[in-house]
């Protein structure tokens, strides 16, 4: 049915394989240094952390093949590969190989101390046949509920790694909603004939797809469906993330490419000691919620040389969703985000806006940014709560950013960079101030330093609550070249901007319901709603 979407796109397909031809090591070159050995990805931090734990292996391997896998294409291969696994686990652990060749399979789901290994050219795809995910009990978008069953899983696990050089393949086509003004006239047309069924706009896959859909009042949670029935008539609605690692520890994720997710793609969700070395993630940009990588409620992360590639948002940092997300109580905390680059993406680093739990200690360091809607992107609303607050952002390049290359956005209202009106927005803004709760979400102690843009629309904005200005916020050292327009800060307070050029035709700095910000040492405060207008 969606095949032909697979085609519509060839650059995502060239970079991936430029990528995967650049990451091996012809005639002698070296290989890159892995986390386990590359101590420089501990310098010069600003807080202190120890270094991530990696997982070890005893020296035992079986194939994929000895338990009866065919590399067809074909034939379905979901309980060889799970067999190999359960085997390499009973026998306290080793290396699972997946050899060169198609493998079709369903869900795949890790035990500890197993390292799934694939070979170069091994492409493993995973079906498109809805009834082979069963329903689980889960959370998605920072709340407690059910969703199919990802294709890749692990909970509770510890000493997990998927490496090598192979490409998982979600088939998310199979599975993901589009919206007509995502599509040429023609690739709308051909979609439609495809089959599935169009409501407002937007094409599902089924019925039961668009039943799922308009059961969720607020994101992508369906409410009001009861019984058995009800949840497996809606089951294409509920369309998992690619990769679900829950509740483990030493986790790796190393040289492989991750593709076409069904919703997110990458979800480690309450882990310790994770680390994403040379992976690539790649999703069509049309894909609704197609996010590369949130990490969410972690602890000890590394994401180191990665390339992304997301219909949503790429590098994103979460911890849980308003009352959901405070219960849980768990932060993500003492990450390292160092050499990635994305491609495409609503935002390229994110924090939010499902942060209730809170982020700390967040050190991002030379990353490139390539037509990202958003470059450096910090979301949330009323009733999320968490603090957001230690994040150290240093090194940044970015070309072609349509929106904002730093955004803080407090009056987020669940959608993409551009496709929320100015009324919309306004609407937000001009409600009754609440008072100071557990559900006010607060952003402060935030530092960036080292950034360079050219194009982009608004060259920042800060966008605080009335009741939560944004607090201690330092941006130094930065160009922003073909800016549409200049900066906005408001309800922000102690804001530093130093050594700030903006080339744009507009204003430069405007400021409003705002105190304490320094600007190369002038400090400048405007309480009113009357924006302030600043040369630079």
């Amino acid at each position: 049915m969606r095949t032909f979407i697979n085609r519509l796109f060839s650059l995502s397909a060239f970079v991936s394989l430029l990528v995967m031809t650049n990451a091996c090591c012809t005639n002698g070159e070296e290989k890159a240094q892995s986390p386990q050995t590359d101590e420089s990805i501990y310098e010069n931090l600003p807080f202190d952390m120890p270094k991530v734990e990696q997982p070890t292996f005893p020296d035992y391997e079986v194939s994929i093949v000895d338990f009866g896998a065919k590399g067809d294409g074909v034939s379905l291969n979901t309980q060889a590969i799970n067999d190999a696994i359960k085997a390499v686990n009973q026998k306290g652990g080793g290396k699972v190989i997946i050899p060169e060749g198609l493998w079709l399979t369903g869900p795949i789901e890790l035990l500890s101390n197993v390292n799934l290994y694939t070979e170069k050219n091994a492409l493993i795809l995973f079906t498109g046949d809805f009834s082979a995910y069963p329903i689980i009990a889960t959370s998605f978008e920072g709340l407690e509920t059910r969703r199919c069953q990802s294709p890749i899983s692990a909970r509770g696990a510890e000493n997990i790694a998927i490496t090598g050089y192979g490409t998982f393949d979600g088939s998310g086509d199979s599975w993901r909603p589009v919206k007509k003004g995502k599509l040429t006239p023609g690739q709308w047309s051909s979609l439609v004939k495809s089959g599935g069924v169009v409501d407002n706009d937007i094409w599902y896959p089924t019925a039961g797809s668009l039943k799922g859909a308009q059961a969720c009042k607020e994101f992508n949670n369906p409410e009001g469906i009861e019984t058995e029935e009800e949840w497996n008539e809606i089951r294409p609605w509920l369309r998992p993330v690619l990769l679900n690692i829950v509740k483990s520890k030493k986790v790796l994720l190393e040289g492989v490419t991750f593709k076409n997710s069904p919703s997110w793609c990458l979800h480690p969700l309450s882990c310790e000691h994770i680390t994403l070395n040379n992976v690539k993630v790649f999703n069509p940009w049309y894909s609704q919620n197609g996010d590369a990588l949130d990490l969410e409620s972690c602890n000890y992360a590394l994401i180191i040389d990665c390339i992304f590639d997301a219909g949503d948002d790429a590098i994103c940092i979460k911890s849980g969703k308003d009352e959901d997300g405070r219960k849980r109580g768990e932060p993500c905390q003492n990450v390292i985000v160092k050499n990635n680059t994305v491609l495409h993406g609503h935002g390229g680093f994110v924090v939010g806006s499902e942060m209730s739990g809170g982020v700390k200690n967040i050190y991002v360091d030379n990353c490139t940014f390539l037509g990202t809607d958003v470059g450096l992107r910090f979301k949330s609303t009323r009733g999320r709560g968490g603090v957001v607050e230690g994040i150290y952002i240093n090194n940044i390049n970015m070309i072609d950013i349509p929106h904002e290359p730093l955004l803080f956005d407090l009056f987020y209202g669940g959608k993409g960079a551009g496709e929320e009106t100015e009324a919309e927005l306004e609407g937000r803004m001009k409600a009754a101030i609440p008072p100071v709760t557990e559900e006010t979400p607060a952003f402060r102690d935030i530092h960036i330093s080292n950034v360079v843009c050219k194009g982009s629309g608004r060259a920042m904005f800060f966008n605080g609550l009335p009741e939560m200005p944004i607090s201690n916020v330092s941006v130094k050292d930065v160009v922003i070249s073909d800016a549409t327009s200049g900066i906005v800060i408001s309800q922000a307070n102690n804001v530093t901007l130093e050594n700030i050029r903006i080339e744009t035709q507009g204003d430069v700095l405007q400021i409003k319901n705002s105190e304490d910000v320094k600007v190369n040492g002038q400090t400048y405060e405007n309480k009113t709603s009357k924006a302030q207008t600043i040369k630079l």
